[in-house]
């Protein structure tokens, strides 16, 4: 098995990210046939097809259940996708990109096939203008390495040579003198 720091191990990160992505959608799929007028009629069609038409109700509450039950599961698994790519991917930014990309189009696809839902102009430029963003901002998150990164933060990372600390210590405790009570403030005064 490959290790966590091996390239192969790594770039597996895309398959994680449109994978949860696509989980995603069917997450919201799932949560939408739990509550639509869709899963009456579905529901209905079975308990027709076996024969307990006078227990549709009963048959109602089951598929919505299972319906439930699988927008808790594709959560779950959604996330714990997510959090693999984010693992296994170099930015964070990508990882998003990807998985947001992948949950537009299984929506909009799954929306249309399931749902008959037509999506207007408007909701692809949206959808669009937001891929876009994104990416625009990856490639921006891409061109920074570590050092720019920490760079950027402020933070610049200067090894310290072995044997040596950067730790400045208080010369009187490192003598071994001890300090008197009266140069010790009292605290006294302080309280309220």
């Amino acid at each position: 098995m490959d290790s966590p720091e091996s390239p192969s191990w790594r770039k597996h990160w895309m398959f994680f990210a449109v994978a949860s992505g696509a989980c995603a959608a069917f997450n919201g799929v799932f949560a939408k046939l739990t509550t639509t007028e869709l899963t009456t009629n579905l529901s209905t069609a079975i308990a027709k097809t076996l024969g307990i038409q006078s227990h549709s109700q009963i048959v109602e509450i089951i598929v919505r259940s299972i319906f439930f039950i699988l927008n808790l599961t594709f959560n779950g698994i959604m996330w714990s996708l997510f959090t693999t790519a984010l693992a296994r991917g170099k930015s964070a930014t990508q990882v998003s990109i990807m998985n947001t990309s992948t949950n537009f189009l299984v929506t909009a696809f799954t929306g249309f096939a399931i749902f008959s839902e037509a999506l207007p102009p408007m909701w692809w430029a949206g959808a669009s203008l937001l891929v876009a963003g994104s990416v625009i901002a990856g490639r921006k998150d891409e061109g920074e390495g570590d050092g720019a990164k920490d760079a950027a933060a402020g933070e610049a990372y200067e090894p310290v040579p072995a044997g040596s600390s950067n730790l400045e210590l208080d010369e009187d405790v490192v003598a071994g003198e001890r300090y008197r009570d009266e140069d010790i403030p009292d605290l006294g005064e302080f309280r309220s």
